[in-house]
């Protein structure tokens, strides 16, 4: 029998984790470490150096919609480590899927436009920006498990549009100003039924 009051193997190590492999669409808010170099393009004080000399973006990310509303995720986006470049390319491959997922892009896209919306004038582009992430569970410096933000979603997954709504997709604006031309036309039809006897063959 589970559930003794003696008996607290059954009980759940942190019942507070956001279940691995969640989607959810989350705003990244980052928390400023005031550490700029302006050769690497780290500027506006977004950067945060840590005791070993890794550099990262402190990275805080809200929960928007569904189940899990307002939880925050707490993830470090690494930009430079004085082990190697391994840290480095996991924040740069973060950062990109990032993009994808909050432009509305596929991963494979190449075309100028996508490369274009891939690119950002400084970090405070990232600030705020919303997009679907998978969530995942590491561990903290105690060797804790807590919840991780370690990938993006982007539109080549099946579920990304219902999780992302419509306001996710970057390059819908374009296909807008075509129903404005259809309804260009819509005077000249009601001028027609204007007579109201008029049969429908003397139109």
């Amino acid at each position: 029998m589970s559930g003794l009051w003696n008996d607290f193997n059954d009980a759940q190590s942190n019942a507070n984790l956001i279940p691995k492999g969640t989607f959810a669409k989350v705003r990244l808010t980052i928390r400023p470490g005031g550490f700029d170099d302006p050769a690497q393009g780290w500027t506006g004080g977004y950067a945060t150096r840590g005791s070993t000399g890794a550099v990262y973006l402190n990275g805080e990310f809200t929960v928007t919609e569904g189940q899990y509303a307002r939880r925050k995720i707490f993830t470090l986006i690494g930009l430079y480590s004085p082990k190697g470049q391994d840290w480095a390319n996991m924040g740069r491959s973060l950062i990109r899927g990032m993009l994808n997922s909050a432009r509305g892009i596929s991963d494979k896209d190449q075309s100028p436009q996508a490369q274009a919306a891939r690119r950002i004038g400084g970090f405070a582009d990232l600030d705020g920006l919303e997009f679907v992430a998978r969530i995942d569970i590491g561990t903290d410096a105690m060797g804790e498990e807590k919840n991780e933000i370690r990938a993006a979603v982007t539109p080549d997954h099946r579920d990304y549009a219902q999780i992302m709504g419509t306001a996710g997709h970057g390059y819908q604006p374009p296909a807008q100003p075509a129903p404005p031309s259809s309804t260009a036309q819509q005077p000249t039809a009601p001028a027609t039924p204007a007579t109201p006897g008029r049969p429908s063959w003397a139109e």
